[in-house]
């Protein structure tokens, strides 16, 4: 629970009482790896910070997964539009390592929203921050090749490279296997 504070305190003032209501509220979870956190069609119920591990968010296909995000210690974690609007969700989540999650329930955020001076602020930072990723992303696959796209993954998220399976970075890069080991060959 440690980590969570300390993400929260390098962007606003927590006081002792705000912070009391909203770690009471904190539920910490660890999983295997490999474990379906939410499955197609389920509403998403928790917002989560990642205390261990890396996960990934995709769509299942038949013959391969669109894997289109990853997240990492000290990241927030969520179906966040499902979580919003409490409709099923397009997508999955599932664990890639062994990871230990940090989560609140939507009824529980939502009460920290109203019974706290910071919850507010503390909401729409991470709402921000899930937006800021989301934007970067998309302005990647439009404006990118996909070598510029796997080299930008190799400087910004290093350990991404080294947790992740390669099919699940080709599929992030929007790319085969195949097309991701010509472009490892050509970088080498």
């Amino acid at each position: 629970m440690h980590s969570i504070k300390t993400y929260f305190e390098q962007l606003v003032d927590i006081s002792d009482k705000d912070w009391l209501l909203f770690s009471s509220k904190l539920k910490r979870n660890s999983y295997k790896k490999k474990t379906t956190l939410l499955k197609l069609g389920a509403i998403e119920n928790q917002l989560s910070f990642i205390e261990k591990g890396s996960l990934r968010l995709f769509i299942p296909k038949e013959e391969n997964d669109v894997t289109f995000g990853f997240s990492f210690k000290n990241q927030f974690i969520s179906a966040y539009d499902s979580f919003l609007t409490q409709t099923p969700c397009g997508y999955q989540i599932e664990t890639l390592t062994e990871t230990t999650l940090w989560s609140i329930t939507h009824t529980d955020l939502q009460d920290i929203y109203k019974q706290t001076d910071i919850g507010n602020t503390i909401g729409r930072i991470t709402a921000e921050q899930l937006f800021l990723i989301k934007s970067q992303r998309e302005k990647s696959l439009l404006n990118e090749t996909a070598e510029k796209r796997y080299l930008n993954l190799f400087t910004e998220r290093p350990q991404l490279l080294k947790e992740i399976p390669l099919k699940y970075i080709a599929s992030y890069i929007g790319v085969t296997p195949q097309a991701l080991s010509r472009i490892r060959k050509r970088i080498s």
